[in-house]
């Protein structure tokens, strides 16, 4: 009889395939075996040839939920078949090449089971099975069994375990398996410890969240902290307590409907929601009103969708939204251990409600946000880490490389034989206790992966915290070391995710972001480039500005804005023509005098073509957080808020950028624009209408210059990436203009434009130089 070997390769492990594989094997009256190792699923099938080619077309058509194919290997098999029968046979683990799987939202089976009154899992929080619940969160080393999980400490029940050992269950091999008799508990604290409502936390922690309370839960990758979203003055007391004073919280509701009282959700932002990955999605606010303090100066909210058991059981109590925002003090990780929450959190919470599930590996809550008409990661971190990227051909002949990320919204990056793991978001290594949770983080990815670099790839700015880790791991680890620039990283960031080909030849892109350090020591950030995976050109950028007062001018606005008006007019000139403009009047009261010897004399006042900065300074000038911002971008984020509500109706102004050449490279200035701008201040012109044309102003000059470029190379692929293309308006606008004139554009959508997807591109350059 006929036999065929079949290697299955991606998420196959933990997530339903072995059982599915079973399942049609004897639909299709073949027999065998299949089993687990350290590739993936191999599968020993034999039968007539059409019943063989029948059941490997319904493979990758037959898929479980959680699973994702990479490929499919069928070679013929001489061996004999050593049973008359299909069987599920013991793992064979070697090196691990196997990703893991992403945690997953509760599946439609289990939702059922819980609220049903005559099923054992009634009520029951932590209820899952192969097809849904905790993976990465859970872990501790490979493979991925129940003793290698925090589950260990939660012995199966005998109707538990006859699911587990059971091929047609769903729950077959489900290594989290478990029921009110076996599993994890839940139990709700106050702020001395005394357990509250023994028998049914979850409706007193509703309770609660009603009449104001805030309350400490304990999730699926971490802590949140949650109060009712509809009271404005829980949600301040929220905001000062946890010294969180500006930044938008996340909100969770119990369905799509309650979402669309509050905020416009159309197909493709309600199958984000709706999807088994569960991000925030960011929509449009509208109709009902939730407290004003859930997203200051902000048209958007951040809606997400209950995705454990817990959170569903909760939310079928509250017929309104909850804020559901990251159980810490602002700019620390979130709490993940019961003990350190309670500490951490005591001046915060009022209540705890707790389990007794370790979570091994912190998850924060992923972010999407519909963008030029794709759903676009703006955080990747639960639901979608640690998804591997199948890289073109070619890259799986590299040794294993370590990318160490940027130091903002950081993340790092594994690539062993041809596959990338880029870690969820660790954070702003600025803060001592992210730097520690990012350390271990690498450490657990390593250990789970059996990861040993041989090469290790860092930022080249020598100040960010991940480059100088980098180093000394480097040096530990005796392995190499290399430097890639910050701004190529992200173009080649974006041809990974596209899968496009090793070999291609070098595409054209704008990376517009805060700043990156460039060839030459100074700062980039609005910056046109040409390139590959190995090299690139710098063909044009903004205008250099200085930054005075260094890191400084990234928290204060004001700063950027001076220093833009003083590089395009004499300050006399300004106070003469445009004393009656608030701005001036604003500037006035800050200590110039410093600030001009600092820009005279080069004193911590460094130059560079950021494209963040550039916006910080339109926004001061139209007072939009001119003195100091709360959190990154958040200037820059008023000031598209500001342009949305008039963009339709405005247009650039006219001469507002004008190209010059340096070293024959295109310069793009902006004389004009400032000038038009305090001609509308100084005549009353609308402040939206301002921000709107300054945005059209923007996406013309970028897509003059792009297709400048175009014709000179004959290049007509286009990577738009960086974080100020997070702003929907000047996404939409340049990649919808170079469409329409036939220009390929190739954008970010699975990992973020922003430096959380930098470690991918780091990785891939270092690995096709290693190819050279």
């Amino acid at each position: 009889m006929p036999g065929k070997a079949i290697r299955a390769r991606g998420v196959v492990q933990g997530v339903g395939f072995r059982p599915t594989i079973w399942h049609l094997a004897r639909q299709h009256r073949l027999t065998g075996e299949v089993w687990n190792d350290g590739e993936g699923v191999m599968i020993h099938a034999f039968g007539s040839d059409a019943d063989l080619n029948e059941f490997i077309r319904q493979i990758p058509l037959q898929l479980p939920p959680l699973a994702l194919l990479d490929s499919l290997e069928v070679q013929a098999f001489e061996g004999a078949a050593s049973s008359t029968e299909f069987r599920i046979i013991n793992s064979q683990h070697n090196d691990v090449q196997t990703p893991i799987a992403a945690d997953a939202a509760t599946c439609p089976a289990c939702l059922a089971e819980i609220a049903d009154p005559n099923n054992r899992r009634y009520g029951y929080p932590f209820t899952n099975c192969t097809h849904c619940g905790p993976r990465l969160s859970i872990v501790k080393q490979m493979p991925y069994d129940r003793c290698h999980t925090s589950m260990a400490a939660f012995a199966l029940c005998p109707e538990c375990q006859g699911e587990y050992d059971d091929p047609a269950d769903r729950r077959f091999h489900a290594q989290a398996n478990c029921c009110p008799s076996c599993g994890p508990s839940l139990w709700l604290e106050d702020k001395q410890g005394r357990l509250t409502n023994l028998s049914d936390p979850i409706s007193h922690t509703a309770e609660l969240i009603r009449l104001g309370y805030i309350v400490a839960i304990k999730g699926l990758g971490g802590f949140h902290l949650a109060c009712h979203a509809a009271d404005a003055e829980a949600v301040n007391r929220l905001r000062q307590r946890k010294r969180r004073y500006a930044k938008p919280f996340a909100l969770m509701a119990r369905d799509i409907q309650t979402i669309a009282r509050y905020a416009t959700v159309n197909a493709l932002e309600s199958a984000a929601l709706q999807d088994k990955a569960a991000p925030i999605v960011l929509l449009h606010a509208q109709c009902d009103t939730l407290a004003p303090g859930i997203a200051p100066d902000d048209d958007k909210l951040g809606f997400m969708l209950p995705y454990t058991p817990l959170h569903s059981l909760l939310l079928q109590h509250l017929s309104a939204p909850i804020v559901l925002t990251s159980g810490n003090i602002s700019d620390e990780p979130q709490c993940i251990a019961n003990e350190d929450a309670k500490s951490k959190l005591a001046g915060i919470a009022d209540y705890w409600l707790l389990h007794d599930r370790a979570i091994i590996n912190r998850l924060d809550d992923s972010v999407a946000r519909l963008m030029d008409n794709k759903i676009r990661l703006l955080r990747r971190a639960r639901g979608y880490s640690p998804q591997a990227l199948q890289l073109p051909a070619g890259f799986e002949k590299t040794g294993n490389i370590l990318a160490m990320g940027a130091e903002l919204k950081n993340s790092f990056c594994l690539l062993k034989k041809g596959q990338a793991v880029v870690s969820q978001h660790i954070g702003d290594l600025e803060s001592a206790a992210v730097q520690h949770d990012y350390r271990n983080a690498i450490a657990l990815y390593r250990q789970l992966y059996q990861f040993e670099p041989e090469h290790i790839v860092i930022d080249r700015h020598p100040g960010y915290l991940s480059s100088q880790y980098g180093q000394s791991l480097s040096a530990h680890e005796n392995c190499g070391l290399s430097a890639v620039q910050h701004h190529h990283a992200h173009l080649v960031a974006c041809l990974a995710e596209h899968g496009i080909g090793l070999d291609t030849k070098p595409v054209l892109a704008a990376i517009f972001d805060g700043l990156g350090m460039g060839n030459d020591g100074e700062l980039w950030g609005g910056e046109f480039l040409l390139g590959d995976y190995r090299e690139f050109t710098r063909l044009g950028h903004f205008q250099p500005i200085a930054l005075p007062g260094g890191n400084q001018a990234m928290r204060e606005p004001w700063r950027n804005l001076y220093a833009q008006l003083q590089h395009y007019f004499a300050w006399s000139t300004l106070q003469q023509d445009y004393a009656e403009l608030e701005m001036l009047k604003f500037l006035l009261n800050k200590p110039l005098a410093t600030l001009d010897t600092m820009l005279a004399k080069n004193l911590n006042a460094p130059l560079c073509s950021s494209c963040g900065r550039w916006f910080d300074a339109f926004a001061a000038a139209l007072g939009l957080h001119a003195a100091q911002i709360d959190y990154e971008g958040q200037a820059a984020i008023a000031l598209e808020t500001l342009a949305t509500t008039r963009f339709a109706g405005q247009q650039a102004y006219q001469d507002a950028w004008a190209i010059s050449s340096d070293n024959s490279m295109a310069v793009l200035g902006w004389r004009g624009l400032w000038l038009a701008v305090l001609n509308d201040l100084k005549g009353g012109i609308d402040t939206a209408d301002i921000a709107a044309r300054i945005h059209h102003s923007l996406i013309e000059a970028s897509v003059s210059l792009l297709i400048k470029f175009s014709t000179e190379t004959g290049t007509d692929c286009i990577v738009l990436s960086g974080g100020a293309f997070q702003n929907h308006l000047l996404l939409e606008g340049v990649s919808g203009q170079l469409r329409a004139m036939g220009k390929t554009v190739l954008t970010p959508q699975s990992y973020p434009l922003n430096d959380g997807g930098l470690a991918l591109g780091q990785a891939a350059i270092a690995a096709a130089k290693s190819l050279t």
